[in-house]
């Protein structure tokens, strides 16, 4: 489909998806958040192997379209954070590994983007902030995925003052893998996506939903689940193919 608001293209084994409101510094109204879902989706369902989330403008999100909000009585705001909810735990669930390329600041939502994605390169230039704390309108939901991001007194710090970070200090808390000189962020976000995206595909997708059903989970638990995928991921033909390529000392194929 065609998109408003985005730019979708895929580029070899990569889709490429860059917000493009940059008048509204992305902000995720209704609109933007459906065609962001769609995309999602769409990548999803493909035989792409990495998905890329960068933005146009002087920022990367802006977060929530205030006036978009501000138009919305409790039932319609509830309406609205349930699908931008469903926006995050698509990026998530999709079995893609998905980079944000992060070029300008991103707040509020948007800084919830950049941590629900798998992997995140930063620009230099670039900042992160949850300013309802210094608002009227904490930010409640984009610290959730902040918060398994970065430890528990920086997720403070963060959501109660509202001070933005800047890209070197984001990286430090681990909200980002990497930051880097401005003119690098493309080829630096295309050599972390590769790194990323190597073995068998289907391999992979198992090891990004199993990482995040275990994660925050007790130990037990988390191990509970670990074993069983483990043991049974071992009779993959992605899995024979890697131990048998170690054991004979050649390069292995794929079969996916």
């Amino acid at each position: 489909m065609g998109y408003e608001h985005l730019l979708v293209k895929q580029d070899g084994d990569t889709v490429r998806i860059t917000m493009n409101r940059p008048e509204r510094r992305n902000a995720l109204s209704e609109d933007h958040l459906r065609e962001l879902l769609d995309a999602f989706e769409t990548a999803g369902s493909s035989d792409a192997t990495g998905i890329v989330l960068g933005a146009e403008g002087k920022a990367f999100s802006a977060g929530h379209d205030f006036a978009d909000v501000a138009a919305r009585d409790l039932k319609g705001v509830r309406e609205l954070l349930t699908l931008c909810t469903e926006v995050m735990q698509t990026i998530q669930a999709v079995p893609q590994v998905v980079v944000a390329k992060v070029q300008a600041i991103a707040t509020a939502a948007g800084c919830q983007l950049v941590a629900t994605c798998d992997l995140a390169v930063a620009a230099e230039s670039a900042a992160f902030a949850l300013p309802g704390g210094k608002g009227g309108w904490f930010c409640h939901t984009p610290a959730v995925p902040v918060a398994r991001n970065v430890g528990r007194k920086r997720l403070m710090e963060l959501a109660l003052t509202g001070d933005p970070i800047d890209a070197r200090t984001a990286a430090e808390w681990g909200l980002v893998n990497y930051v880097v000189p401005d003119a690098e962020l493309d080829a630096r976000t295309d050599e972390l996506l590769a790194r990323a995206t190597r073995g068998s595909r289907f391999g992979k997708e198992i090891g990004k939903q199993t990482l995040y059903a275990q994660l925050d989970r007790p130990e037990a638990d988390a191990y509970a689940i670990a074993v069983e995928v483990m043991a049974a991921m071992s009779q993959s033909a992605g899995a024979k193919e890697g131990m048998a390529s170690f054991l004979e000392k050649r390069r292995p194929v794929w079969p996916d």
